[in-house]
């Protein structure tokens, strides 16, 4: 099922994003933790890849078992900085083969060894590239990134939108933020994009928090602004990390809470692999979803 069907319905949905094993020795692991998600059946399962396709052999294999043997549609990652056309394509003929019709078209994070090298000479350097090359080799639906703060090597908004406009005009069909803590960012991108004309759905990427380690590496990739009363919350439960699991589960339930309250019925979280975060919030929301 094409992701653009799920996002027409006008009735609340969470779905989760699972990421493959960085090594085969962790293959099973993360594999019994990605199915232990498929079995709470949310709306659809988002499977990431690896930079500079590191995890790619992987993405594939997880996004073909939960769409095959677990009825739970899926969106396999894929990432073009630093590939070749040839490679590329390669990719997406692998895609068709495993059957996946939803594909995250990502531009992705700078491989170190490729830092400082003159992007001139790359086949790809921005994601409307490749959304550009999925459009034109496949019955795709396409996703995109987007960043309610600005994408940390913009100007500035304007070019930000900017790019965000090209990827809707090659075509993306729907775009998913980046985590964010304060709703009112989220409302405040909304309105000034929707104003400059881009109005594919926006899937709100939700990150909860479950450790005081995780906040400072989540604020380190993504620089998302940290709200005063969630900095109180890490302060006063980081130390615990019973209470800081069941503080960042109800901080991030809050949030979801709040944006169906606003019309955004279908909402994303990144569950970091961990089916007992993901439970936790379906279980919060099960009067919500109609479970």
């Amino acid at each position: 099922m094409k992701l653009t069907e799920l996002l027409k319905e006008d009735t609340p949905s969470i779905s989760f994003e699972v990421f493959p094993p960085k090594t085969e020795s962790s293959y099973d692991s993360v594999r019994h933790a990605t199915e232990e998600i498929a079995k709470l059946r949310p709306s659809f399962m988002s499977v990431t890849y690896g930079a500079g396709g590191g995890t790619s052999k992987y993405t594939l294999d997880i996004a073909r078992d939960i769409k095959e043997n677990y009825g739970v549609p899926s969106i396999a990652h894929l990432t073009c900085v630093s590939s070749t056309k040839e490679t590329v394509k390669e990719r997406i003929q692998d895609i068709k083969k495993a059957g996946i019709v939803n594909v995250m078209a990502l531009r992705g994070d700078i491989p170190k060894d490729k830092v400082g090298e003159d992007r001139a000479r790359w086949d790809y350097r921005h994601a409307f590239e490749l959304v550009r090359e999925l459009r034109e080799s496949g019955d795709f639906c396409i996703g995109g990134a987007c960043y309610p703060e600005i994408h940390p090597e913009s100007r500035d908004r304007k070019e930000d939108i900017y790019y965000l406009a090209k990827k809707v005009e090659t075509g993306c069909d729907f775009l998913t933020t980046q985590m964010f803590f304060d709703n009112n960012i989220l409302y405040s991108f909304l309105y000034k994009i929707r104003e400059a004309g881009i109005t594919v759905p926006i899937v709100p990427g939700i990150m909860p928090i479950t450790n005081a380690a995780q906040l400072e590496r989540a604020i380190k990739i993504s620089g998302s602004h940290i709200p005063e009363r969630f900095k109180n919350l890490v302060d006063r439960f980081g130390g615990n990390n019973h209470a800081m699991l069941e503080a960042g589960v109800a901080y991030a339930t809050d949030q979801i809470i709040d944006l169906y309250a606003n019309g955004i019925n279908h909402v994303h979280v990144y569950s970091m692999n961990k089916p007992e975060v993901a439970e936790r919030i379906m279980l919060n929301l099960s009067a919500i979803l109609g479970r």
